[in-house]
């Protein structure tokens, strides 16, 4: 099943890696929040390709948050993958929000982003608004990274109205 633009997201529970917590937190994707979030899932951790745009996401979440918008990660790795990679990796120790260890595939399958050719993650990155609906939504390519950039656009865009479609890369 593919989530589209428009559809609820699934209500999924999961268990995050944060950085500086003991352990796995636990997480709530879908249904209503406080604020919007940004959810882009990524293949795989040690994956040399994806380091930039994890960092670049980090390097606006002040700015999503001043958006009203909260960033979340993930891939099928296990918080132990996650822990050792986000802990030991240059630029990626800075990294602050949740990355979502979804080693049950539960999350991932629910939005429709698994990649058959070799069960890891695509590349794609949802925007869910507070009330819990997918508002926007983007497939990548294999390669292709989704942006930090025009993420933030298209939460600001999002937040006054003015855009509310479907894009596959």
């Amino acid at each position: 099943m593919s989530v589209e633009v428009g559809d609820a997201a699934p209500v999924v529970n999961v268990e995050a890696y944060v950085k500086g917590e003991a352990g796995p937190v636990p997480m709530r994707i879908g249904g209503s929040s406080c604020c919007w979030t940004v959810l882009f899932f990524y293949p795989r951790d040690y994956a040399y390709a994806y380091p930039p745009e994890l960092r670049g996401f980090s390097e606006l979440q002040a700015a999503f948050a001043l958006e009203g918008a909260s960033l979340v990660a993930a891939s099928m790795d296990s918080w132990h993958v996650h822990r050792a990679w986000f802990g030991t990796s240059p630029g990626l120790t800075s990294i602050r929000y949740p990355v979502i260890a979804d080693s049950s595939q539960e999350l991932t399958r629910g939005f429709g982003v698994v990649n058959e050719e070799d069960g890891s993650a695509l590349c794609a990155t949802f925007v869910i608004d507070p009330e819990g609906v997918v508002r926007y939504a983007v497939t990548a390519v294999p390669g292709a990274r989704p942006s930090s950039e025009e993420t933030l656009e298209v939460v600001r865009a999002l937040r006054m109205g003015e855009l509310s479609l479907e894009l596959v890369a």
